[in-house]
Parts: structure tokens; C-alpha cells; sequence
């Protein structure tokens, strides 16, 4: 990993000032002053969950993807249902899927200690998704803060903008240009498929009928524990990446070329389209990858945050105070 670009959370930071005509951008020294013990507070509390199970890693990393994806990096994925509020946790690609919930519970309940009602769960959920990456064996990057949290939510929303594994290759470069993702982005962004599982109703159809663009090998392993009736296992779990599922690498993208991706949507950056050679690029190149992930993760931290004096800081991550 040593082509990997390291930056230091800490290293040489300048003074917090964070005025009202500045408040609309998100800094890296943001809470440098109002939380100096922030970063190793998030990063202890990661460390012990993954240490619990591997897997949590990849489920904090999704749920800052599918809280970016809706309306934003606003923490509104963290929202709980109650009976006049309608939260996002039980939209189609939310429910009996998104998780890691609880941690994020810990986390805040941690941070609360050592500086009460200054750091939102937005940005809780943008430093659990880097301490993840790297804890795993990625790259790191300087997270962006300075969100504040939404007192909404919208199931409709998050059914509508989160690709479904079903997606083609246009359809996901369209759904992120629409963030203003670019085609490599979403390639990158893809890659952090390296890690974490997939319940068995999210590529059914592609390991019984895919058979021109998927391993024939890997389609009788899945085939195993992935019946092919509808409704039996359908929450059996596959690891998204076959060679090192508990790693942050590149093998995912050495999976692609080899026909090995387990989602439709995975196998879509590489199957004869336009991403085919960024695909090639980063399964023969890890410190491309790592650079453009940690890159792409920065960007995507910057859609629509609420700064300011919009939204609110919870003190309570699954409901407005």
C-alpha cells in the first residue's frame, strides 16, 4: 500500500474560524477548536466495531453513500420512522440492507462526551466512512466538515436516486452526473465494492441468467447459496469481492475483467462500454485507484450540505431535537 496517498488528519491545521460569510463551505480544521478530540474519538469507536465484525465497515461506508444520495449529506438517512414522521431507513434500498446504525448510536454518544452539541451526525457519518476505508487497508483523505443535520427526510427520495443493482451502465453514469459525479468518479466510488456482502435477491438474476459477461465458476459458487426461486434465501449474503472481501484493495476491479463482478451494476464498468478502460487502469493500478477513490469520496462529501444556520445539530442521530 505504500503507493497510497496518507494525509494527517491533524497535521499542521490552521485556526477555526468559521464566520457567517464563510459558513456556506466545509473545512477540514472545522471543529479543530470546538472538538480537538474528535477524529480519535470517531476513529476508536470504528476500530472497536470493526474489530466486533469486519463487515460494519462497509455498512458505515454505504450509509454515507446512500445519505449523500438524498438530498445530500445531511445525516437524514439516520432518521428513525415514528407515527408522523416518514424516514428513508425502510426505502427498497434501505431496508432489511442499510445497517451500522447502532455504531453510529456509539459514536455520537462518544463524541457527546467530549464536546456536547458541537458535531452533527452528518459529519460523524463523513469521518465513521474514511476511518473505514483506512482501517480496512485504504487510502485516507482530509474529510471536508461543517455539515449540519436535516430535519427531514424522504423515503421517495432515496427510492428514486439511489442506483438499484438492476441499473445499466448509461442509467448509473446519468444518476451520477446528476451530482455532479463524473464518469470516472463513479468507476472509483464503485471500487468501494472491494468490501462488504450482498443479499442474494440483489444478484440472483445475474448469476441464473447473465451467462455471456459473468465467470462461469463464480456463477455455480453463488449458485450455492442462492437458490433460484424467488423469496428462498433471498437474504443469504456473497461477498461483493470474491478474492479479498475484508480489504480495501483493487481486486474488485481485477474481478471485472475477469467477468467476476456479483452485481449487474458492478459487471456494467466492464462490459465493453466506456469505463472499460478506467476499469483496467485501477485493476492494474492500485495507487490510481486509491488517489481518485479518496479524490471522488471528497466530492461526493460536498453535495448540498446544509452549513450554517440551516438544519440543526442533533443531539440524538435518529431524531430532530
Amino acid at each position: 500500500m505504500a503507493s497510497f496517498f496518507i494525509y494527517d488528519q491533524f497535521g499542521c491545521p490552521s485556526a477555526l474560524l468559521v464566520s457567517s460569510n464563510t459558513s456556506a463551505q466545509l473545512s477540514e480544521n472545522y471543529y479543530y477548536s470546538a472538538c480537538p478530540k474528535l477524529y480519535s474519538t470517531v476513529k476508536s469507536t470504528v476500530q472497536s466495531a470493526i474489530a466486533k465484525e469486519t463487515r460494519m465497515g462497509a455498512s458505515l461506508l454505504r450509509l454515507f453513500f446512500h445519505d449523500c444520495f438524498v438530498n445530500g449529506c445531511d445525516g437524514s438517512i439516520l432518521l428513525d420512522d415514528t407515527s408522523s414522521f416518514t424516514g428513508e431507513k425502510k426505502a427498497a434500498p434501505n431496508v432489511n440492507s442499510a445497517r451500522g446504525f447502532e455504531v453510529v448510536d456509539d459514536i455520537k454518544a462518544a463524541v457527546e462526551k467530549v464536546c456536547p452539541g458541537v458535531v452533527s451526525c452528518a459529519d460523524i457519518l463523513a469521518i465513521a466512512a474514511h476511518d473505514s476505508v483506512e482501517i480496512l487497508g485504504g487510502p485516507s483523505w482530509n474529510v471536508k466538515l461543517g455539515r449540519r443535520d436535516a430535519r427531514t427526510a424522504s423515503q421517495a427520495a432515496a427510492n428514486q436516486t439511489i442506483p438499484p443493482p438492476t441499473t445499466n451502465l448509461n442509467g448509473l453514469i446519468s444518476r451520477f452526473n446528476s451530482f455532479g459525479l463524473s464518469a470516472k468518479d463513479l468507476v472509483a466510488l464503485s471500487g468501494s465494492h472491494t468490501i462488504g456482502q450482498a443479499r442474494c435477491t440483489n444478484f440472483r438474476a445475474r448469476i441464473y441468467n447473465e451467462t455471456n459477461n459473468l465467470d462461469t465458476s463464480l456463477a455455480r459458487t453463488r449458485q450455492g447459496n442462492c437458490p433460484r426461486a424467488t423469496g428462498s434465501g433471498d437474504n443469504n449474503l456473497a461477498p461483493l469481492d470474491l478474492e479479498t472481501p475484508t480489504r480495501f484493495d483493487n481486486h474488485y476491479f481485477v474481478n471485472l475483467v475477469s467477468r467476476k463482478g456479483l452485481l449487474h451494476s458492478d459487471q456494467q464498468l466492464y462490459n465493453g462500454g466506456s469505463t472499460d478502460t478506467i476499469v483496467r487502469g485501477y485493476s492494474s493500478n492500485p495507487g490510481s485507484f486509491a488517489a481518485d477513490f479518496a479524490a471522488a469520496m471528497i466530492k461526493m462529501g460536498d453535495i448540498k450540505p446544509l452549513t450554517g444556520s440551516k438544519g440543526e445539530v442533533r443531539s440524538n442521530c435518529r431524531r430532530i431535537n
